[in-house]
């Protein structure tokens, strides 16, 4: 095998590799904003653009500005709770929670 076709199949190995790992993020992407949906879209706004249903619910889009967004893995795995009633319990595996993050850290804008 020639020097140039050893660095052909090495760059088509990491070129894969890329797209396999952009394609399981795609999936966790996905799978956090149907969370997100099902759990939260009650009272905020989870895309990019629109108004919360809640107008004291800040939409998901904005959570980094107050602080990062991993930070609420913690709060997701002991469960969301919260002293007001529009809230409902949130409690999520940690396989949710990583789905949660990835779909809050792809939405967020400065």
């Amino acid at each position: 095998m020639t020097a140039r076709q050893r660095l052909m199949l090495l760059a088509l190995g990491a070129t894969l590799t890329t797209s396999g790992a952009a394609a399981e993020d795609a999936v966790a992407v996905a799978e956090g904003r149907a969370l997100v949906e099902a759990n939260c879209s009650r009272c905020h706004a989870i895309d990019r653009t629109g108004d919360s249903p809640h107008p004291q619910a800040p939409p998901f889009r904005t959570l980094s500005r107050q602080y990062p967004v991993s930070a609420l893995q913690e709060a997701l795995a002991e469960g969301i709770m919260t002293g007001h009633p529009d809230m409902p319990e949130f409690t999520a595996d940690p396989v949710q929670i990583a789905a949660i993050i990835a779909y809050l850290e792809s939405i967020q804008i400065p």
